[in-house]
């Protein structure tokens, strides 16, 4: 039972005991696939990959649950096709990748962007830095899970068990994580 992520559902509680969870989206290559039958290969900037989002406790750095698509598609994309449910108390911290979040859980954070014609302000700015040192729990999680070199190299395995591999490891972390 320790093996396993706590998984979508720990979200949706009310009596939950996380309190902040960040999101964020790692992303690998992979091999070139083979030609489908209707002819149609997805791939983003002459490289093919697939993206694998993870939804971490910011307080534990423990990973909660974890989402899988192909590497074109938007990583907001990924989290709204996921379906995650998110309990009203949670606090949720994105990266810029996830704008439009507060429409769909008012309890969220993500960095303001500056536009073409509209520089940041100080108090923007700010703020931006103080998200990136609360989010940065997320990206050292990532940095751990990338020790295993099947996640940080060019992945050449059968891509349908890309998701049982990463949930794997993540559970691996997790288990390290609270061994320690």
């Amino acid at each position: 039972g320790k093996f396993r992520l706590p998984g979508k559902k720990a979200l949706q509680a009310s009596d939950t005991v996380f309190e902040v969870v960040l999101v964020d989206v790692s992303e690998q290559p992979i091999e070139r696939p083979k030609k489908a039958k209707n002819g149609i290969i997805v791939a983003k900037k002459k490289r093919h990959t697939q993206k694998a989002q993870v939804i971490a406790d910011r307080k534990s750095a423990q990973i909660v649950a974890t989402a899988f698509s192909y590497g074109s598609k938007h990583d907001f994309q990924l989290f709204k096709d996921d379906g995650c449910e998110f309990a009203e108390h949670l606090r949720i911290l994105a990266d810029a990748g996830y704008q439009g979040l507060a429409e769909l859980h008012e309890n969220s954070q993500t960095p303001f962007k500056k536009s073409k014609y509209h520089a940041l302000t100080k108090r923007e700015k700010q703020s931006n830095r103080v998200l990136a040192r609360k989010r940065i729990v997320i990206e050292h999680i990532f940095r751990k899970l990338k020790v295993f070199r099947i996640l940080s190299e060019k992945y050449r395995n059968r891509r349908k068990r890309f998701a049982l591999r990463f949930n794997l490891i993540a559970a691996i972390y997790n288990l390290e994580l609270t061994s320690n």
